[in-house]
């Protein structure tokens, strides 16, 4: 008897062999010619077999069937047949899977081992933030490519200096610039970013910025507040009133600094945060007042403050002396940027004879020259100023500002304070303003505008707008002038509108109604509007061009009216009379 190694290759049963022909195409009359059969056999096979019902996978099976058993029984084989074994095998495989599925209870995991075993797995721990090593490349050069002279020499004291102290003009890109920085600083180093701003809403501006420049510049989303990288570097984003800023601990940005409350105390929380000689303390801001507690630290009296004469410092704190930033006796890198430093620094943003149409001189050296303001002739002095300013974030838990509806159904009035030029060079000033309710006997500037050449119908057509957004009990506008023809225009759809004609009794009675509020504490604006108390602050008492009467004025220049947003303010403050609420329990709406 020969041994199964030399058994030659079986002969196909016909019945298999002739079903197999079939699923292959072949019609019942070339069977049975090709087998040598009769065709009425191969069609009995057909017809008790029911090979013409049956499904595809089965037709495919028992051809791998086939095709497997000759393999397997061939002798000897060669390197093809083992590989068409294991293909046909895998393919029978794959089958099985077929059937576990279309069994009763299949699923997907029946027919892809991936999904079946997807969850067997520990999953990746999503990393916060991520982004490849060649988008933080990209960011870091679209970061040095952006920078302006004065700002390369910012970053360059950042990596040799401990403490940058910056009195700068404002919109020259520091919030822009420090945003940038602090972000390549943490993907390089790792180390914490905090940013420390009068307001939350004002801090706010340094994660919109950080963000939008990781999205234009190497496309990096950056979610969360605080915002956390891959490499465990943590930027956080806080208001003057934080009541945790002393547990947190990394670089220091701290914006606005001479616009805050109690900044002495501040400070010392603040550099608290970055005490460990790997931090760094960055101060910037435009300046306030003389009287401003943190101007002893700008100026060096605060270091030589309880020291022995002999080590005391003299620090000159004069453009010429700091123009081009220095490095002081008392470890500060000081530096003032006024607008015109930043254009020759490259920043060609600015029209400077449109910025001195728009701004009183005395607005002007504050808020772009980096003067700081003698408030002693003020009637709004920062002391009193600085009453008014909150952190709107916070404190206003029913303002939502991108709302349809800001503050719901509460009562607002707007305040619109005319271009006094007949060019259209100074801008005309519009704030909306909370009235006091009985949970709140407070008025509160919720927005402020700037319209800049704007014709009558385009300031008419803002107003319109603001009526479709807030509830407004009271519009008044200045009538004096220019504001003529849009107080006609808005009369037609809000007929209650105010017209007030300035006169120097009018204005006394304004300021009076607003020194009153203010020193109650019943005016509130966000801290980080610098401009809307600059704009307070340099309003002063003058006399008429007749030289009789007492009047109020911000300075003016080629006879352009100025402060235009605090005038607006006190619009509204007039609303309520000037002896005050009638009864706490009413609201300015019950007075009338």
């Amino acid at each position: 008897m020969p041994t199964l190694s030399r058994m030659p290759m079986p002969t196909m049963d016909p019945r298999r062999h002739a079903r197999s022909l079939f699923f292959q195409g072949w019609g019942v009359t070339e069977i049975a010619q090709h087998l040598s059969l009769s065709r009425s056999t191969v069609e009995a096979w057909k017809q008790r077999d029911e090979w013409a019902a049956a499904r595809s996978i089965d037709r495919v099976e028992m051809q791998l069937d086939v095709r497997l058993c000759q393999l397997i029984m061939k002798e000897p084989k060669s390197g093809g047949d083992y590989k068409e074994i294991d293909l046909l095998t895998r393919q029978i495989e794959r089958l099985a899977r077929v059937r576990r599925y279309e069994a009763p209870g299949g699923h997907e995991g029946d027919l892809n081992p991936a999904v079946a075993n997807r969850n067997a797995k520990a999953r990746r721990k999503p990393v916060r933030n991520e982004y490849s090593p060649e988008q933080g490349a990209r960011l870091r050069e679209a970061f040095l490519d952006s920078l302006f002279a004065y700002q390369r020499t910012w970053h360059e004291q950042g990596l040799a200096r401990r403490i940058r102290n910056i009195l700068k003009s404002r919109q020259i890109g520091a919030t822009w610039y420090f945003a940038r920085e602090a972000l390549a600083d943490a993907m390089d180093t790792g180390r914490n970013q905090i940013f420390l701003s009068a307001s939350r809403a004002q801090a706010d501006v340094f994660r919109q910025y950080l963000t939008q420049f990781a999205k234009d510049a190497a496309d990096i989303e950056l979610k969360g507040d605080p915002l956390i990288l891959p490499n465990d570097a943590t930027l956080y984003f806080l208001g003057t009133n934080s009541r945790t800023a002393q547990s947190y601990h990394g670089n220091l940005y701290f914006d606005e600094y001479f616009w805050v409350h109690s900044f002495q105390t501040l400070r010392k929380v603040a550099s608290g945060m970055s005490s460990h000689k790997k931090w760094r303390q960055t101060y910037f801001s435009t300046p306030s007042s003389l009287s401003h507690d943190a101007y002893p630290f700008w100026s060096g009296a605060q270091f030589n403050k309880g020291r022995a004469k002999a080590d005391r410092v003299d620090i000159d704190t004069s453009h010429a002396a700091l123009a081009a930033g220095l490095y002081c006796a008392d470890g500060q890198w000081r530096q003032i940027v006024s607008v015109m430093d930043a254009l020759a620094g490259g920043c060609d943003l600015f029209d400077i004879d449109q910025l001195r149409l728009e701004y009183g001189d005395d607005e002007f050296l504050q808020l772009f020259m980096c003067a700081f303001i003698d408030d002693s002739a003020s009637v709004f002095p920062f002391n009193l100023v600085k009453r008014c300013l909150v952190d709107s974030w916070d404190t206003w838990d029913d303002f939502r500002v991108y709302a349809p509806r800001p503050v719901g159904d509460a009562e607002v009035s707007i305040g619109f304070d005319p271009s006094k030029g007949a060019s259209g060079g100074d801008p005309s000033g519009c704030t909306v303003n909370a009235l006091p309710t009985r949970q709140r006997d407070l008025f509160r500037v919720l927005e402020k505008f700037q319209w800049p050449g704007q014709d009558f119908d385009a300031q008419a057509g803002n107003i319109k707008a603001l009526c479709d957004r807030y509830r407004v009990a009271d519009i008044a506008i200045d009538t004096t002038g220019m504001g003529t023809g849009v107080y006609q225009l808005v009369k037609q759809f809000f007929p209650m509108a105010r017209a007030i004609q300035y006169s120097p009794e009018t204005k006394g009675q304004m300021v009076m109604k607003t020194q009153d509020v203010m020193n109650k504490g019943r005016l509130e604006f966000d801290a980080g509007w610098t401009d809307l108390a600059a704009a307070f602050m340099a309003i002063r008492k003058t006399m008429t061009p007749s030289g009789r009467h007492v009047t109020y004025d911000a300075s003016r220049s080629a006879d352009v009216g100025h402060a235009d947003l605090a005038w607006s303010v006190m619009h509204s403050l007039i609303y309520e009379p000037l002896e005050g609420r009638a009864a706490h329990s009413q609201n300015v709406m019950e007075i009338f």
